[in-house]
């Protein structure tokens, strides 16, 4: 199983997009400060996920939000699933 992911940071009131087979070790080496794009935003905390059956769909979905480029589309979606 895959996912998209969304992270927020809330030292640097930011989002960050990726996709994983495994969320838990994706999260601790985000944390853990071993990712360039991440490592100043620690900590960082899980605020959407969407599970897909292909890494080629989480892929797909990761690219999809964030060719949204807008921070609206990304709350709109986090907010989305809490409803559910």
């Amino acid at each position: 199983m895959y996912c998209t992911y969304i992270l927020y940071s809330q030292s640097k009131d930011r989002y960050y997009i990726g996709h994983s087979a495994d969320l838990d070790d994706r999260l601790k080496r985000h944390n853990g400060g071993r990712s360039k794009s991440t490592k100043y935003g620690i900590p960082w905390k899980i605020v959407y996920t969407k599970e897909f059956a292909t890494k080629l769909e989480a892929y797909r979905h990761e690219m999809h939000i964030k060719r949204q480029k807008s921070r609206d589309f990304i709350l709109k979606l986090i907010e989305s699933t809490k409803k559910l």
